[in-house]
């Protein structure tokens, strides 16, 4: 595929994705008090998988970190999974600040986003009793998209943060599985790549944060986590390439854990998230082999 095909494909798939209107969730809740820490619930639309209470599943969206991009540019994925039979808890987190000098908004704020993705996390059981009845919040499964898939990640490995991290929990955290999408999982490779426009060093704070803060936020140093684990990424991808997965996956597999990696031919970055792609049902399958 010549470069001009390949851009033209990558913007279809662009349009498509964002050409969606949002889906309104059934129910939102605040797991804090700023206007960002938001949980939207969806509840199942029909029944999936075996039967019993609906798995939930929980959505961390992408947009590098960054303000402009929030959870409603993922609502139509979050629907489509209630769709298909699983609870879904869609969470807000608090992102980078505007831009400056006329430039792409930072990505992240450190320590917030990492604060609201933990406290999410905390929050989720007693809040999906409440707002998803009938739901298994023991059967739970984290998904994200690209930057989102990061946090996923991350979030699943708090365990094996370093003793001094905030967010640290005594055990792993309560779930069933992973699915990330196109995920920033190695930050590292991600930025020797530049990816989403150095958006991975703007996460930690640029140069002089990025090693200190590394430890703490890069999913690739925190194996094995114990939980099971899949990447699902387009071959196509220009956004977030291949190789960042295939690096984390490596990682994974020197500290003695196995991370499923479904490689999508003739895919880009946002059609796992598309309920109009192919890619999507793929996932939606991913997350039912982990969640059921």
């Amino acid at each position: 595929m010549t470069d001009d095909a390949a851009a033209a494909r990558a913007a279809a798939e662009e349009e498509s994705v964002f050409s969606h209107p949002p889906v309104e969730p059934d129910a939102t809740a605040a797991y804090g008090d700023d206007p960002d820490q938001l949980i939207d619930f969806y509840v199942p639309r029909a029944t999936g998988g075996p039967g019993g209470p609906a798995p939930v599943v929980v959505v961390l969206h992408g947009g590098a970190w960054r303000a402009p991009y929030d959870r409603r540019h993922i609502s139509p994925f979050a629907g489509f999974l209630a769709r298909r039979g699983f609870a879904v808890a869609s969470v807000e987190y608090r992102r980078g600040a505007g831009a400056t000098g006329g430039g792409d908004p930072v990505a992240g704020r450190w320590p917030d986003t990492f604060d609201d993705v933990a406290a999410a996390l905390d929050a989720l059981p007693g809040l999906a009793r409440r707002h998803l009845p009938g739901a298994d919040p023991r059967r739970t499964v984290a998904t994200g998209h690209s930057a989102g898939g990061h946090l996923a990640l991350w979030a699943a490995a708090r365990h094996l943060l370093p003793a001094d991290a905030p967010w640290r929990t005594d055990g792993p955290v309560p779930l069933r599985g992973v699915v990330a999408l196109a995920p920033i999982a190695d930050l590292a490779v991600a930025d020797k790549l530049d990816v989403c426009g150095g958006a991975v060093r703007q996460l930690l704070g640029g140069d002089e944060g990025f090693a200190e803060r590394q430890p703490y936020a890069d999913p690739t140093l925190l194996l094995p986590t114990g939980i099971a684990t899949t990447i699902v990424q387009g071959r196509c991808d220009a956004d977030v390439p291949q190789a960042v997965a295939e690096a984390y996956a490596d990682a994974a597999a020197r500290a003695g854990e196995v991370v499923g990696l479904t490689l999508l031919e003739d895919v880009g970055h946002f059609p796992p998230i598309d309920p109009a792609a192919d890619a999507c049902a793929v996932v939606a399958e991913e997350i039912a082999q982990l969640a059921w």
